[in-house]
């Protein structure tokens, strides 16, 4: 059955109505009641980003994830991503293992390059060193997972480790370590290789654009040996839900404005959007996911199926709004949305 749930930076961006910019301290609180929440409604999946800029409140989300393991029973506990290449490997395991103790075993690990680089300079990374550090830091926590005593030699990046124990040591047995990617063709074949299940960030243009690379990462897995059962492909993507798609596709453009402009004016690739660009995204073959939770669900059930996807995270919101209609998003996601999605891959597996 397709797992669903929620992805989320902790944007802290100007709010459309009053202004205001709320602070950090106060979206992860907020951030805490979204996932206790998520729980609440029967959600699968709750999954927060690390980022190391003004405009995202969490840097650390093991930690926020660890607070809102205390008061849940079922919902899978992500980041979204760990950007592995500017962390240490041993310290990554150790934190997430940690909240895979407070949870009983619902902590996930989602690596990723980083699309975000201000962690590099900030622990004194250089970017030359992009594909590398991942690389070798992936190499390295995939062997802290298979092995309580790690015997580490280091390539460039990361310290020798001889015979030491890494503590606490994982509640499940396989301790789920997805990987993220934007898109590349290059990284979907080293994910594949690896056996490792793969996030996709569905953020623009048609969803169905994936569909060639994750047929790719699924022929190029097996045949580099592992089970196909274990090739699991995610897609995260914006999205909103509100009573109505009018209200939802209003209330949603100026957040995602706000943020989508500033990441405009950082990186030559990105555009201001514009409200003909937003409606195209929110539109039949957009990625964006906005609407009435009917609406929503359609178009997930559509993507989906078409996709072949084992999980997929609305990403609830980008850019700031209010925390009520945060939670009334994740609430209709959980109560409307979930349901009919359910229903109907379920009498398809029948």
């Amino acid at each position: 059955m397709v797992e669903l749930g929620i992805s989320s930076f902790g944007e802290t961006t100007p709010m459309e109505k009053t202004g205001e910019v709320l602070s950090h301290d106060e979206r992860i609180r907020n951030m805490v009641e979204e996932i206790e929440l998520a729980d609440k409604v029967g959600l699968d999946i709750y999954a927060i980003g690390e980022h190391h800029r003004s405009d995202f409140a969490v840097s650390a989300p093991e930690i926020v994830l660890a607070a809102g393991a205390v008061n849940t029973k079922n919902i899978r506990l992500s980041s979204a991503t760990t950007n592995i290449s500017s962390n240490d490997p041993v310290r990554v395991y150790q934190n997430f293992s940690t909240v895979d103790a407070l949870s009983n075993g619902r902590a996930e690990i989602m690596l990723g390059r980083g699309s975000f680089t201000e962690s590099f300079p900030l622990f004194g990374y250089d970017l030359k060193d992009y594909e590398e550090l991942f690389n070798e830091k992936m190499d390295m926590i995939l062997e802290i997972k298979k092995n309580e005593i790690l015997n580490w030699k280091s390539r460039k990046f990361t310290q020798n480790v001889d015979g030491k124990g890494v503590y606490p040591r994982a509640v499940q047995e396989d301790f789920p370590i997805w990987v993220a990617t934007g898109g590349h063709i290059e990284s979907t074949l080293r994910i594949a290789e690896k056996g490792l299940p793969i996030v996709y960030a569905i953020i623009g243009g048609n969803p169905l654009a994936f569909k060639q690379l994750i047929d790719i990462y699924r022929k190029f897995g097996e045949e580099s040996g592992h089970n196909p059962e274990k090739l699991k492909v995610a897609a995260h993507s914006w999205g909103f839900i509100a009573d109505t798609t009018e209200e939802a596709v209003k209330k949603y453009f100026y957040p995602t404005k706000v943020l989508t402009d500033q990441i405009s004016r950082e990186r030559a690739h990105w555009r201001e959007l514009s409200r003909d660009r937003y409606m195209q995204s929110v539109g039949p073959n957009g990625a964006m996911f906005v609407g009435s939770p009917d609406d929503v669900a359609q178009k997930l059930i559509k993507v989906i199926e078409d996709l072949g996807l084992d999980r997929f995270m609305l990403h609830v919101p980008i850019g700031s709004i209010p925390h009520e209609d945060t939670m009334k998003s994740i609430e209709l996601f959980g109560t409307k949305v979930a349901p009919i999605v359910r229903e109907y891959f379920g009498k398809k597996a029948k």
